[in-house]
């Protein structure tokens, strides 16, 4: 179940809203139902105790020998009128009590009549065995004036039936009988039109409202991965509410903190190793009046080697505090380049055939990482062969060499900042162990992946997998 749920803030809010919106709507057409039924039933109760009343007078006040023909003529189907001598089997139930009253005394009040005339009113709900059915629960509308009895009892909505027996000043009964009105289907074609559309009209505005609200919190997302890769990153615009204001300024403010933090530890790297220039010269200076021939050698040699790593670390020091600007580049050509030059310089270098392939990067950074891809390939693997394959979503640039390869053990930890496999990667060959860590540096910041493993047939694959 809790895999079909949306796992987003955006897609959680709304499924609630929608939800929500669906009981409220399902809600509403039960209680109008209800309401409209209620409505036509006490409208034409109503109707029907006038119209006793307006025909009662009629034959009360026409001649005797007209009386019959009277009725006759106004009883139908519907609405059943008879004349007798005595009163009618009329039994009242015992739930049309109050509903009985009303009719009772409306009918008493409008008709002028005496306790010693008292009209027999049966009001039969629609479960009763004389009719059988539906209970409706109606209650009266506001046309009713006078009719008061009936909004104790709920309208017209305990019964759907009526008959009365009005007695008349020669003793004769006038009898009634008539079922009030059915409201018919609520569900009707422009009553589903218009909630669809007022449906359709809500949810539009809660996806406009659950997406503005939801909105700022996607772009912090976004910054906060941005910043990950870039620190240099625009900041984020300070709109919206009050709270979405606050949160943009504070990411802002720390993403400042940890650009100043990072330039400082940038020039504090750039002033050490500069400074340490100074003391290696004059050790070398120094080395060169010693007399042993062999010292000498190792000592120069260790010298050499101190003056590397601190050129090395002060190159890395100063990449880090340039600012590049990025830029479409076709990732095929600038490779290519770089292995040309390798190969006019000697070097066994080499590439596959490949299409142009466009992408938004840094492109100096970037040629940088893939130099000190294939210059590893080529020191410590004899040879370097390059392929690009593309994706819908990837660009991977794929970097063999004829090496050793690597132990298992030993694959994670070749990015470490001045790490040296003694085993498989000499000393004697050049490199102070900065190279995979700025490569993996820059890649990172292209927010991609660099990933080295070995080969099956031997040496080892190192892969540049950048997302388009």
């Amino acid at each position: 179940m809790n895999r079909l749920l949306p796992k987003s803030l955006f897609g959680q809010t709304l499924l609630v809203l929608v939800a929500g919106l669906i009981v409220s709507l399902l809600a509403g057409s039960w209680i109008y139902s209800l309401d409209r039924s209620q409505a036509v039933r006490a409208v034409g109760g109503f109707t029907a105790a006038q119209r006793i009343t307006n025909l009662t007078k009629l034959v009360q006040d026409a001649p005797r020998e007209w009386r019959e023909r009277i009725v006759a003529g106004l009883s139908d189907q519907t609405f059943r009128v008879s004349l007798s001598a005595s009163p009618p089997a009329i039994v009242p139930n015992d739930d049309d009590t109050t509903v009985a009253q009303a009719i009772k005394e409306f009918l008493i009040d409008q008709l002028s009549l005496t306790s010693a005339r008292e009209p027999r009113v049966s009001a039969s709900p629609p479960d009763s065995p004389m009719f059988g059915g539906w209970r409706p629960m109606m209650g009266p509308g506001p046309m009713m004036h006078g009719f008061r009895g009936f909004g104790g009892f709920g309208g017209f909505g305990g019964f759907r039936d009526l008959q009365v027996a009005v007695p008349l000043p020669d003793g004769q009964w006038l009898s009634f009988a008539t079922a009030l009105p059915e409201s018919g289907s609520a569900f009707s074609r422009q009553f589903l039109l218009s909630m669809g559309i007022m449906a359709i009209v809500i949810l539009a505005v809660s996806v406009w409202a659950v997406r503005r609200v939801t909105a700022p919190l996607a772009a912090v997302s976004v910054a906060a991965e941005r910043l990950g890769n870039d620190l240099n990153a625009p900041a984020m615009p300070e709109t919206g509410t009050i709270e979405t204001h606050q949160a943009a300024r504070a990411f802002n403010t720390m993403q400042a903190r940890l650009r100043g933090l990072i330039e400082n530890r940038t020039r504090m790297l750039a002033a050490i190793s500069h400074d340490l220039r100074t003391p290696l010269t004059l050790l070398r200076l120094r080395t060169e009046n010693v007399e042993n021939r062999q010292e000498r050698d190792k000592m120069l040699a260790t010298i050499a080697e101190m003056d590397s790593m601190v050129g090395a670390t002060l190159q890395f020091a100063r990449d880090e505090a340039t600012t590049e600007l990025w830029r479409p580049t076709d990732i095929a050509a600038l490779v290519q380049s770089i292995v040309d030059d390798m190969a006019d310089a000697g070097l066994p270098a080499k590439m596959e055939p490949a299409r142009p392939v466009a992408y938004d990067c840094r492109p100096d950074a970037l040629k940088r990482a893939i130099r000190n891809l294939l210059d590893n390939a080529v020191k410590y693997g004899k040879a370097a062969s390059v392929a690009i394959q593309t994706t819908p979503k990837t660009i991977e640039i794929i970097i063999d060499d004829e090496g050793p390869g690597i132990p298992e053990q030993e694959l994670s930890r070749v990015f470490d900042p001045f790490y040296r496999l003694e085993e498989s990667r000499s000393r004697e060959t050049g490199g102070v162990g900065l190279g995979l860590s700025i490569a993996q540096s820059i890649v990172q910041a292209h927010r991609g992946e660099l990933v080295l493993s070995n080969r099956p047939t031997g040496g080892i694959r190192a892969s540049i997998v950048l997302p388009r």
